[in-house]
Parts: structure tokens; sequence; C-alpha cells
């Protein structure tokens, strides 16, 4: 099966659950100064290796500062998807942005039971293709999940109410976005 193929049939299934998992989430506001491709004043992301030779998941795991999406991407059996060939963009929420969820909502997604609704979720935060901070335009971009993220280019990048915060952090089969705030599908 390929991975378009995965995706194809992971979207039919989500997009019943998502409705009725949906309003678990909820939504929530995020305050950040907006600098371009600069971290801000509260996050301090560890040494991410300035290396193609890791893929996606290796080097979100060496940079430390993402166990959290770490356990998040072991839990809904995306492991290995994102170590396949790609290419894939993915918008990666740090530990603390993980933290700002709602009380509880992490540890409900987290759960065996709702593993359809953390996939979707993450599978949001990714987009085929590598998709340098050089390419983003100001608009609408599917995601993996199938639904679309707003992305604003200007002074900064927002993507949806996530601001990334480090850009273009590459990867044998992808590249990696550093975003302040987890994004959630509709």
């Amino acid at each position: 099966m390929t991975i378009q193929n995965y995706f194809q049939k992971l979207k039919q299934i989500t997009a019943f659950l998502g409705v009725v998992g949906v309003t678990l989430l909820g939504s929530f506001p995020v305050e950040a100064q907006l600098y371009p491709n600069t971290l801000t004043n509260s996050v301090k992301i560890a040494q991410i290796p300035a290396t193609t030779s890791l893929d996606i998941v290796d080097t979100v795991v060496s940079a430390g500062e993402f166990t959290i999406l770490t356990q998040a991407l072991q839990s809904a059996d995306l492991v290995d998807i994102l170590k396949g060939e790609g290419p894939f963009t993915l918008f990666a929420p740090t530990d603390k942005a993980f933290s700002e969820l709602p009380p509880g909502t992490l540890e409900e997604l987290l759960k065996p039971e709702n593993k359809a609704q953390l996939v979707k979720v993450l599978t949001y935060h990714v987009v085929p293709g590598k998709v340098l901070s050089t390419d983003l335009k100001s608009g609408e971009v599917e995601t993996v999940e199938g639904d679309t993220i707003k992305v604003e280019v200007g002074t900064s990048v927002k993507i949806d109410n996530a601001t990334v915060i480090k850009a273009d952090v590459p990867a044998s089969n992808g590249v990696i976005h550093v975003i302040d705030t987890v994004i959630l599908p509709n």
C-alpha cells in the first residue's frame, strides 16, 4: 500500500470520527510576537542537527524539545510512515506547545481508544512534499489529514494560530518547521 493510499483510507475513517471528536479539542487563543524565523523568549530549542542525514523522526528525536510529539507519533503508529521516503513537511509543535493544550486534552488523545483522533491531529501537521519557508505563500495548503491549513506570510509565518519559530530544519526525507502551538483540524 502506498503512503497516498494509506492516507486516503485514513482520511475516510477519520472523517467520521473527526466529527465526533472535534468538540473535545475546542480551540485556544495564542499570543505571540511575530518575528521571522526567530525563537520567542519562552521557547528554547535544543541543538537541532543541521544535516540531512537523519529522517524527520530521528531529527525530531535528536532535538530533545519534542518528546511529547515523539510519544504521540509512536502512539498513533505514524513513526514508520514519517521515516519513509517522503518527502514530507512537518510543522512540529514543541513540548511547550503541547503543554498549553487545555487540561486533559493530551491525555485523552493519547488513550488507545482515541487513536483515530490523535492520527487526525498529527497528520494535520504534515504537508506532502518538501515545502521550504521560501516556498510558502499566504493562502490555504492541504494537509495529509485532508483539511487545509491557513498560511499567513508577513513579518512572521503563521500556520493557523501557530507561529513558525524555527524554519527549514533539514531532514533526509523532507523539512521541519518548528511551531509554538498545536494546530487543530476543523
